[in-house]
């Protein structure tokens, strides 16, 4: 009872001291409200913080303002349409706002205010916590810091990441390319310590009880770092392919290897009290909708996971049917009710990474000639995992189909239909060109992936693949966004220009561009430099 109690205290004591910390003004200032005593007892002050982060990536950590809807801002509003998975079936902001690139600040600034305020605070204390004294748990805050701070780079550009609470440096921003670099040095750190805690304590699994991601097993966690090494390499293929060969080479002299088994990955476990915020906006919320694009594709391919993405239609007319809705359509009534939604539920784990996406980033390293793998095996091998990771059947059958997308009809407006953008088959064919065969690679790492938007939207941005529909109307700010080259990147927060401009301007400098919707990425070249 006791020691239930002391796990409870010092929860609270943590809830407060993330409540209070509401700009980088206060970073610096005391963050933890825990003494070194606390976080003695039973290490429940150092699983505490990684509980929080863990669960603060696929975002529902109520740090006391309700769950499901900072999520629904953070990632399904934003990435998860423009990555073509989703749409909401509900026709909000009169039907204009993010769908047709009338961009609302309100959701376009929710990643960083609740990373900012409420996840990277705990990295940051977790890190200063474990340095010098748990090595285990301080490669696992690295890893963790990596998998949560790249979704933000990539929504963003520019973020506060090496100074962030370094007052004399004034919390200066970091241009995406050295953010890039740094979540590199962080994997390498956090490889060093994890393996050399392995080597020394190889029975050791203290973290176990509080491991909410992998199989409670430190040398998973490993494997997550190379795996993650290789997302991000594959990331900067084109804007610094010699970085990216080199940080696969790491990976090579590297025993852990990767996540190669369907079971294998990151993923969010609900079985530790953690809810899956999708399934409460799909199921209570009745917001979230097959997208024209996941229809086209997962319809003409004749793709047996279909049935395991989304539900039937419940509009007695579509009856049997799977239907989506397209991107900025403005539409502003409730027809669409009736169409296909998720089959996602608060009790679906959570994917962060998996096996199959492993192995489709394996297959483009092996295409760009980085290692000496076979990219038709890794292909095969990236859509077989994906089938069993979801106990689906008929995956030879599927590797030869030479089926193509269907157009899209719209089931209520014939002005929104339009013909299929993607031509690919899900046969590979070794005599294809290679921009082709990664066209292949990354439209079956789409479809693998779902429903993991932020993943899909970045390697779309990245690669233009899979061709997705454009938008029909196009509201964005003077035309800022291009209707066929579509969004790259979120603006920063509109506060920032009255809070803190100066800081403000930082940011704009580091991007390089303008503050919209339209400026690239660092890492988004708009070309694949297939050599």
């Amino acid at each position: 009872m006791k020691r239930k109690f002391v796990y409870l205290y010092l929860l609270g004591l943590l809830l407060f001291s993330v409540a209070c910390t509401g700009n980088f003004r206060d970073y610096n200032t005391d963050l933890s409200g825990i003494t070194d005593d606390d976080l003695i007892i039973d290490d429940n002050g150092y699983g505490i913080r990684l509980g929080i982060i863990q669960q603060g990536i696929y975002f529902n950590y109520d740090y006391g303002k309700g769950k499901n809807w900072p999520f629904q801002l953070i990632q399904n509003l934003n990435a998860d349409m423009f990555s073509g998975y989703m749409h909401d079936g509900k026709p909000l902001n009169g039907g204009s706002h993010n769908s047709d690139y009338n961009m609302q600040d309100g959701w376009n600034s929710a990643m960083w205010t609740h990373m900012y305020s409420y996840i990277f605070p705990q990295i940051y204390q977790s890190e200063n916590a474990t340095r010098n004294t748990h090595p285990a748990l301080f490669g696992i805050t690295k890893i963790l810091k990596v998998e949560a701070m790249h979704r933000v780079t990539d929504y963003y550009g520019p973020i506060i990441y090496k100074n962030f609470a370094n007052a004399e440096k004034h919390y200066r921003p970091d241009k995406q390319e050295d953010v890039y670099y740094e979540f590199f040095n962080e994997l390498d750190s956090a490889v060093v310590a994890l393996t050399g805690y392995i080597e020394e304590k190889p029975e050791s699994n203290g973290f176990a009880r509080f491991d909410i991601l992998l199989d409670r097993k430190y040398a998973s966690w490993v494997k997550f770092a190379n795996s993650l090494r290789l997302r991000l390499a594959m990331r900067i293929a084109s804007v610094a392919p010699d970085k990216a060969c080199a940080e696969i080479q790491k990976i090579k002299e590297n025993d852990y290897g990767f996540f190669e088994a369907e079971t294998g990955g990151a993923i969010v476990s609900t079985k530790s009290g953690y809810t899956n915020p999708l399934g409460e906006l799909n199921c209570v919320w009745n917001e979230t909708y097959m997208s024209a694009n996941m229809e086209s594709i997962l319809v003409g391919y004749d793709d047996p996971r279909l049935g395991a993405y989304f539900e039937h239609c419940t509009d007695e007319a579509l009856k049997g049917q799977y239907r989506g809705i397209r991107q900025g359509t403005c539409f502003a009534h409730s027809h669409y009710s009736g169409l296909s939604k998720l089959f996602v539920l608060q009790s679906t784990d959570a994917p962060l990474m998996t096996a199959s996406e492993v192995w489709f980033l394996r297959a483009e390293a092996a295409l760009r000639g980085w290692t000496d793998e076979d990219e038709e095996a890794c292909y095969r091998n990236g859509v077989t995992t994906s089938f069993h990771q979801w106990g689906i059947y008929g995956v030879e059958d599927y590797l030869k189909s030479e089926l193509t997308a269907s157009d899209f009809i719209d089931t209520y407006d014939e002005e929104n239909n339009i013909e299929a953008r993607c031509k690919v088959t899900p046969k590979w064919n070794p005599q294809d060109d290679k921009e082709t065969k990664l066209e292949k690679i990354i439209t079956q790492k789409w479809i693998a992936m779902f429903p993991e938007g932020c993943e899909a939207w970045a390697e779309q941005r990245r690669t233009g693949y899979p061709r997705l529909f454009p938008v029909r109307f196009n509201h964005s700010r003077s035309g800022c966004i291009d209707t066929e080259i579509m969004v790259r990147r979120l603006n920063f927060p509109g506060t920032l220009q009255t809070e803190d401009p100066e800081q403000y301007s930082a940011l704009v400098k580091a991007l390089g561009g303008d503050d919209h919707g339209g400026t690239r990425l660092w890492w988004d070249t708009g070309n694949n430099n297939l050599e």
